[in-house]
């Protein structure tokens, strides 16, 4: 017993009796010795003491309790003979710490010293490793398992849990505002989410802050072509009331998926999970702008505020300022809530810099299209010759590269990687405050097999903006590509929470449920990315896993309708004609979703002939492959000795706890594989995977 209290660190060299609440409740003495009960009741008493923390409990509560659908008096005698025999008991061993009364029954204060107080007093004096060691140790049990004396004792047992887990949940919030972006913070976070669906911490601060989204703005009098212009309005109010502590905005991705949406607002409202919308419209003739902007309750679609706002060209930063400080005051103002008023600096003294910085950023947020980014390079590059102090700019200009490098043809990953690592650093050498080109860095470093330092520099950002969906994410992602998937989970459920309308967010949620084999869930997150236009291949092996082959096969095939729009070709690779490319998708739809190991085999060997023929040896159209279909060794030189920010993203699906692909994890190469590319150096700072076991020579 005393072993087992050291290794769960749950009541380290009592000083006192120690009891355990989470899970089966047992009671052990000062030396670490477990008392064994021989009467059911008797152990039921002392839990039901226990669960009361030293709070004297009714007599007559305990007898009805404890003998139900007894005659009253034969149930108080037997308590009262029941108390005798556990006073006794407890007197044997040195325990008598028992306050017997005529009404009442309770232990001595400070006799008594439960696991649940020793998660309370580690977090409370800073130890936070140990208070998720902790955390992890009771991980989901219930309290007071494997005790049950019918529903009136659930239900008092059932008042009880719900305080200690009001208890639990109130000692982590306090340590998780100490504890920053740590690893401890997220391994505390995690823990404490697996108390239940409804107990996800709100890991980037307090939890009642108002949920609003700012919708794209119409365009007045012009032309389409000048909607950069409008968006670049609604991306500077969302990045200003982003800084309003009492606000929490969505995210870019998920408000600009509803342009020109013919949802009603309150429908726009729900699907975003924001109880307000802020709708607009910019005109701008030569030098004027005018903008209008409503505030809309999203309970009912009915308008609560709106405003004109005139101004020029040349004083365009006080004008975006002005509008973020009257919507901030009139959210306020419906809210009964005092707001401090955001603060909006300008970018750049150049309205030429300025226009040609919005048209790059509108063009990199299509992402996809003809020679959309290399566009928006130029663009972007144009305004840094006017302006080279333009760290907005440069920001965008790393996260173009960034994008050219994960999502084009791109012949040459590495050194597109390399020109948004310069990028993001000259952003940082003009405004070291911002935290996505951090983000970025991280994002270089892990490609260059830098584990810890990618981890380390996504924390760093995460801690400077914790609103950022992209920053969280990156975190929750990275936590993902190690294998620390309960780790990940709060990232990755904040991530969507700030920003719920965006597929990739939900790539991430998927591998938390397949690390489970929570099937159910995986396919819910698999579906959303569908609906939300991202390729079908996620959802095709979740439901080939749970046996739904022929519909698993019927839904990996519909990503061949996205090919040349946000799945690209591999470099190298000529056109191909109608009937060799559904042959192909044929192939691998059933090599992936058919659960014949004949179909998998052949997709192997096409897979391996890819690898041997391509130029890019780690074109994800080799390594999403190899990890859906398990394909270890392939896998491992493929992304091994070509890793890359595109073919990073096979690290998400390798931790499925399904065949064939815990085939990869389990394989004996894979520690070796691991350690090519950095990442067992980053399990040794931020813990072993969740689903290898740990080996004998590590902690």
């Amino acid at each position: 017993m005393g072993r087992l209290v050291q290794e769960d660190e749950r009541c380290r060299k009592p000083p006192v009796t120690c009891a355990t609440l989470f899970g089966p409740f047992r009671l052990f003495n000062h030396d670490g010795r477990e008392i064994i009960f021989s009467n059911r009741r008797a152990r039921a008493l002392m839990a039901m003491l226990c669960v009361a923390g030293g709070e004297a409990l009714d007599r007559e509560l305990l007898a009805k309790l404890l003998w139900p659908g007894r005659f009253e008096a034969h149930a108080k005698a037997s308590l009262r003979q029941c108390l005798l025999d556990l006073g006794k008991m407890l007197a044997l061993n040195g325990m008598e710490f028992l306050d017997i009364t005529r009404s009442a029954v309770a232990f001595h204060p400070g006799a008594l010293r439960s696991d649940l107080d020793a998660i309370e007093e580690a977090l409370s004096r800073g130890d936070f490793a140990a208070g998720a060691n902790q955390l992890e140790a009771i991980g989901a049990k219930p309290i007071l398992g494997q005790i049950d004396l019918g529903d009136a004792f659930k239900q008092w047992l059932g008042q009880r849990s719900d305080q200690i887990e009001q208890r639990l949940q109130a000692a982590v919030a306090r340590a998780l505002d100490q504890a920053g972006g740590s690893a401890e913070h997220a391994r505390l976070a995690a823990a404490l989410s697996r108390r239940g669906p409804s107990r996800h911490p709100v890991i980037s601060g307090p939890g009642d802050k108002t949920p609003i989204a700012v919708l794209p703005f119409q365009t007045i009098g012009g032309h389409d072509s000048q909607d950069y212009f409008a968006d670049g309005m609604v991306d500077e109010l969302i990045t200003a009331l982003g800084q309003v502590k009492q606000l929490r905005v969505a995210g870019r991705t998920s408000s600009f998926h509803f342009r020109n949406s013919d949802l009603a607002p309150a429908q726009i409202a729900a699907d975003l999970g924001v109880s307000h919308l802020i709708e607009g419209s910019v005109q701008r003739q030569e030098e004027r702008v005018r903008i209008h902007v409503r505030l809309i309750d999203g309970a009912n679609g009915f308008e609560s505020w709106g405003q004109r706002f005139d101004g020029s060209l040349d004083s365009i930063f006080v004008l975006q300022e002005t509008v973020a400080q009257a919507v901030t005051a009139a959210i306020g103002a419906t809210l009964g809530v005092a707001m401090q008023p955001p603060s909006i600096q300008g970018l750049t003294q150049s309205k030429a810099a300025y226009d040609l910085y919005l048209q790059g950023r509108a063009l990199c947020a299509r992402v996809f299209g003809d020679g959309v980014l290399e566009k928006a390079i130029v663009l972007l590059e144009q305004a840094l010759e006017i302006d080279p102090q333009f760290a907005e700019c440069w920001v965008t200009l790393a996260e173009a590269h960034q994008l050219i490098a994960v999502y084009t043809q791109c012949p040459d990953r590495v050194a597109a990687a390399q020109r948004m690592a310069d990028c993001a650093n000259r952003a940082i050498e003009l405004s070291p405050g911002m935290a996505y080109p951090w983000s970025l860095l991280g994002l270089h470093e892990f490609a260059q097999k830098n584990v810890v330092g990618a981890l380390d520099l996504a924390f760093k950002a995460y801690r400077m903006e914790p609103n950022n969906p992209a920053v969280t994410l990156r975190v929750g992602t990275f936590l993902i590509y190690c294998g620390r998937i309960a780790n990940a989970e709060p990232y990755v459920r904040a991530a969507i929470d700030q920003d719920p309308v965006d597929p990739r967010k939900y790539a991430g949620l998927w591998t938390v449920h397949m690390a489970r084999r929570e099937l159910e869930q995986a396919c819910a997150a698999a579906q959303k990315m569908v609906d939300l236009g991202f390729p079908s291949m996620y959802l095709g092996c979740t439901l080939a896993a749970m046996g739904q082959h022929e519909r698993a096969i019927e839904q990996y095939l519909r990503t061949q309708r996205l090919v040349n729009t946000i799945i690209m070709p591999p470099v190298g690779t000529g056109e191909m004609s109608q009937e060799a490319m559904d042959a192909y998708w044929l192939v691998a739809a059933k090599g992936i979703c058919s659960g014949q190991p004949g179909d998998r085999l052949m997709y192997q060997q096409l897979l391996e002939m890819m690898y041997a023929t391509l130029p890019d040896k780690g074109d994800l159209a080799i390594t999403g492959p190899a990890a859906f279909t398990g394909s270890a060794e392939l896998l491992f030189k493929s992304v091994g000795d070509h890793l890359s920010p595109a073919n990073m993203l096979t690290l998400v699906t390798i931790w499925a706890d399904i065949d064939p692909i815990r085939q990869i994890w389990q394989h004996p190469e894979f520690i070796p594989f691991a350690q090519r590319i950095g990442m067992t150096a980053a399990w040794d700072k931020y813990g072993w995977p969740d689903l290898l076991p740990v080996p004998t020579n590590r902690r």
